[in-house]
């Protein structure tokens, strides 16, 4: 079902797909996903934080829930986040033809803004669901040309005023799987389970010295924030040592101009680690680098937090039951972010992984064997027929 969206959110800048939290890509996902889930009789509504819920048969509490996302990080692959949703759809259509009807409330659900690509805080429907972000903090996010959540949602027909904790769509979950291309390579066979997902977060680096004139400020003179600013590119990599990965993917200077000394430049930092102590330790490391080189060259910098979740360990027995019911598929960590990781804290929740033969990922090159995704959508079929009878 892929190749149904294929065109949608085609990025000619970076190459693959740009699809961001309530944007035009995005909505136009959304419409499609409404579309195809009412071809199937599944009744689809929208709770009070901008995610999608289809539900086969009666909503209820005690409910079994899959799905994933639907937007991307700019310019990322055609796989993360919609093969969840799609293959989810594709185990009904087996599970219906099958004449298979879930014993309990069923439904698949779409998570808005999972990647961050937005509005910069990962996950953002399945954290105000879960009230781990206050909904005073997430409206009032900005995307790069100034729009707030609040406002986004707004324009798109959702009321920011309902934003926050969902305690019936709480209510509602009994357990929680999220079929996910596996973003590594350490899936040998076609389909794996999810053991944990590294605890990790995003920093903001704001370093502030003095905009000036490239060719008319003597080298001597200059307090330039893009110095510190390079070095904790620099700290980011030594510091990630030992299984810990720390990654600068955006730099942004102001004013921005070729022959201008940049008088701010704002830099965001990826960490994650195995656990919280050594995500903090990694992070303060890094931190006093940037602390360290901003005073040598006469700036200053501030650090903020945007975002952090700690280590998640999925549900062992739901994890095992899973993976004893798909005849003893091969569990391993993660070190990425999902949407089930946010639940786990709430609720059981399982994470069902598709073979990744490049190990690339949030990258156009981004890609799934067609036989490892029809052996995913048969291995999810399996799992809602097992913990749906």
């Amino acid at each position: 079902m892929l190749d149904q969206i294929a065109d949608v959110g085609r990025d000619t800048k970076r190459g693959g797909y740009s699809r961001h939290g309530y944007d035009k890509p995005e909505l136009e996902l959304r419409h499609w996903f409404v579309e195809q889930a009412v071809k199937r009789g599944l009744n689809v509504e929208t709770d009070q934080n901008g995610n999608l819920w289809a539900w086969w048969g009666e909503r209820g509490d005690n409910a079994l829930i899959t799905g994933s996302h639907l937007d991307s990080v700019p310019g990322g692959g055609a796989f993360d986040g919609p093969l969840g949703v799609t293959s989810a759809l594709e185990a009904v259509d087996l599970l219906q033809v099958k004449g298979f009807k879930p014993a309990r409330p069923f439904a698949i659900t779409v998570f808005a803004e999972e990647e961050g690509g937005r509005f910069g805080v990962a996950c953002l429907g399945s954290r105000l669901l879960t009230g781990a972000i206050s909904p005073e903090k997430a409206l009032a996010l900005k995307d790069p040309d100034g729009i707030t959540l609040a406002e986004a949602m707004k324009a798109a027909g959702y009321d920011p005023e309902l934003a926050g904790r969902d305690e019936r769509a709480l209510r509602r979950i009994g357990q929680f799987v999220e079929l996910h291309v596996e973003q590594g390579r350490g899936l040998t066979v076609p389909v794996g389970v999810a053991s944990s997902i590294l605890a990790h977060g995003r920093w903001r680096f704001t370093f502030s010295g003095e905009g000036n004139h490239a060719g008319a400020t003597l080298i001597e003179d200059r307090r330039d924030p893009m110095l510190p600013a390079s070095q904790l590119v620099l700290a980011a990599r030594k510091a990630a040592r030992a299984g810990g990965r720390a990654t600068v993917g955006r730099l942004v200077p102001n004013p921005g101009g070729t022959n201008v000394i940049a008088s701010t430049v704002d830099v965001w930092l990826d960490a994650r680690d195995s656990d919280d102590a050594r995500t903090r330790a990694m992070v303060a490391e890094i931190s006093e680098a940037a602390r360290q080189a901003a005073e040598e060259e006469g700036c200053e910098v501030t650090v903020t937090e945007e975002s952090y979740g700690d280590t998640v360990y999925f549900d062992s027995a739901l994890r095992d039951d899973i993976a004893g019911a798909l005849g003893g598929v091969p569990a391993l960590p993660t070190g990425a972010g999902h949407d089930a990781g946010i639940l786990a804290a709430h609720v059981p929740t399982a994470m069902l992984f598709v073979r990744n033969p490049t190990g690339v990922s949030h990258a156009p090159e981004e890609f799934a064997e067609q036989a490892d995704v029809d052996e995913g959508v048969r291995a999810l079929a399996a799992t809602i027929e097992h913990l749906g009878s």
